[in-house]
């Protein structure tokens, strides 16, 4: 685990609000309370490949490419020129790259993000700036929807049931 000097785990918000990224983030931020497996502190800069399951949280500089099933959580001093590929994204940071979520990115205030988002669900809060394009399709291991059914054959329950008039 990554750690700058000063033991930085989260950070407050100047009016005094509570985000996902303070506290506990894999609680608040994934819902099913996985463990923190890394963390990429405030002035440590990483370039290359990063590939894991869990959470990982990132307050320092990266650049290269990010791979995970889990969720990847970038604080607000956090500088990421990469391309995500992650279940969940949340970020208060600022992104240059693009994203594949297979389930939500969720962008909080001051997040800039430069780059294109493909992923079901996207939220935003007011004062994210977003340049780019985004993709809200389905993702591929999603089930498809049911076929409509074409026909109906009406229900008799009994001697009084009236044919349906078309």
């Amino acid at each position: 685990m990554w750690k700058n000097g000063n033991g930085d785990a989260g950070e407050k918000r100047g009016n005094g609000s509570r985000t996902l990224l303070e506290g506990d983030p894999s609680e608040s931020a994934s819902g099913k309370g996985a463990d923190v497996i890394a963390f990429v502190g405030k002035g440590v800069e990483f370039k290359g490949v990063i590939r894991y399951d869990g959470t990982v949280r990132i307050d320092g500089q990266l650049e290269g490419e990010i791979h995970t099933t889990g969720v990847l959580l970038v604080g607000e001093e956090a500088i990421l020129t990469a391309s995500v590929n992650a279940r969940k994204v949340v970020s208060q940071g600022q992104i240059t790259g693009d994203i594949i979520a297979t389930e939500s990115v969720q962008l909080l205030a001051p997040a800039v993000l430069k780059g294109s988002i493909k992923a079901p669900l996207l939220s935003m809060e007011q004062g994210v700036v977003f340049s780019g394009t985004l993709d809200m399709s389905q993702a591929e291991s999603q089930p498809a929807r049911p076929q409509a059914i074409e026909s109906v054959a009406p229900i008799r329950s009994g001697p009084f049931t009236r044919p349906l008039s078309g």
